[in-house]
């Protein structure tokens, strides 16, 4: 199409496209369907990108079925020059298609269908998403999930997980859900996990960003009430790196995360070896996000002593938290001391102290003291390691030079 020079009536004053399907606006200003329906979707206070003027998200768009034709028409014409003609648009869907396809969700001989067909039009566009979301389908959806849970049976899942993640069910509704539905979800997600599935890595992963969500949503009572086969199965989620993907990971981490101010679910973890899974998950050098949520958790486990003796007791565990101070973010700067802190307060033995010298922890701290830019709480408490041991650690003969500048 280059050296074509194309009406400009034709062209959506957003995308600066031939328009597929023009639509006019209450405005009276004519866009791209899928333009101006984006613009309405996801603009806080939308008005019209043209006069300015207010243009509420549920506002009319009416077909211009003239302008579409003359579209056309003009695509034919020029054809020959490399211009492409514009298909004429199906039918928009609205909300009555949505309700119909829950109904047939909830039918044994027609639900893997009506899956399928959410499936496609949650990928689709968002205007399809924001109807779903307003006509129930991540009801139906966990519903359905449920009951796959109580018949043992994986059909459709894939494909009911995969619509979940797209459409993103609010915070509000998933609260009410977790109300319904009791702790029925939670055990369901859960029960996909340790199931098989091909592609693997997609379903789980799916499963845990859903997990994630309803995670969020839930009250104090209920994440009290998490059983340990809960923790064991997202422990193990942590040790898939190869069967779910960097997302369903971190998803995974923060829903450990969630639970851990609850002093009975940082004993479960642990019993779970959540410390070591953590710990080698780490010494993978994973993304600067995955670091700063195991760092968070470990700090959470280290608050415990059962959780600070598994720490110890992996040969890996100083060496990979001192290995992130200065290197990652100040997020992740602020965990590492923390957890420090708690070792060098409650178990600050002689071969600890002498571990902390040898992957270069005193090093380390001497270093964030120097550093301009280091917070002044954090600067305190790197100190304030330092100051409980320095006599220990003057006895040492292969301690850092650094070590006596600073203190």
């Amino acid at each position: 199409m280059d050296g074509i020079e194309v009406p400009k009536y034709f062209l959506c004053p957003i995308s600066l496209q031939i328009m597929k399907d023009p639509v006019t606006a209450t405005t009276g200003i004519t866009y791209d369907r899928e333009s101006i329906e984006q613009w309405l979707l996801t603009c806080k206070n939308t008005s019209c990108p043209v006069t300015q003027q207010p243009l509420p998200p549920e506002s009319d768009l009416t077909p211009n079925h003239t302008l579409r034709r003359l579209i056309q028409s003009w695509c034919t014409e020029n054809a020959s020059l490399g211009v492409d003609r514009i298909p004429t648009p199906k039918p928009s869907l609205d909300k009555s298609h949505f309700f119909k396809l829950i109904k047939q969700l909830q039918q044994p001989g027609s639900n893997i269908k009506a899956l399928q067909e959410l499936d496609f039009l949650a990928a689709k566009n968002e205007r399809n998403r924001k109807f779903m979301v307003e006509t129930g389908v991540p009801k139906a959806l966990l519903s359905f999930i449920v009951n796959c849970f109580e018949q043992i049976s994986v059909q459709g899942l894939a494909e009911a997980l995969r619509v979940l993640v797209f459409i993103r069910i609010p915070l509000a509704e998933a609260k009410i859900f977790l109300q319904q539905f009791n702790d029925q979800i939670i055990k369901s997600l859960i029960w996909v996990l340790g199931c098989e599935f091909k592609p693997q890595v997609m379903v789980k992963s799916h499963a845990v960003l859903a997990l994630k969500t309803m995670i969020q949503a839930a009250s104090s009572g209920l994440l009290e009430r998490l059983e340990p086969p809960f923790f064991e199965m997202i422990t193990g989620v942590l040790k898939q790196t190869t069967t779910v993907s960097q997302q369903g990971m971190n998803a995974a981490l923060h829903v450990l995360l969630i639970a851990c101010p609850w002093g009975r679910n940082r004993l479960l973890m642990v019993e779970s070896s959540a410390v070591s899974a953590l710990i080698e998950l780490e010494l993978g050098s994973p993304e600067k996000r995955t670091t700063e949520l195991i760092l968070g958790i470990l700090f959470h486990l280290c608050c415990c002593a059962d959780g600070r003796a598994e720490f110890l007791s992996h040969k890996g565990g100083l060496a990979v938290v001192t290995k992130r101070i200065m290197k990652v973010s100040p997020t992740a700067d602020d965990r590492a001391v923390f957890i420090l802190s708690l070792i060098s307060k409650f178990v600050a033995t002689n071969s600890v102290l002498e571990e902390m010298v040898e992957v270069g922890t005193v090093t380390k701290l001497c270093m964030l003291l120097q550093v301009a830019s280091t917070a002044p709480y954090l600067k305190e408490k790197a100190m304030g390691i330092i100051r409980s041991h320095a006599d220990e650690w003057r006895k040492f003969p292969c301690i850092d030079k650094t070590f006596n500048k600073v203190y």
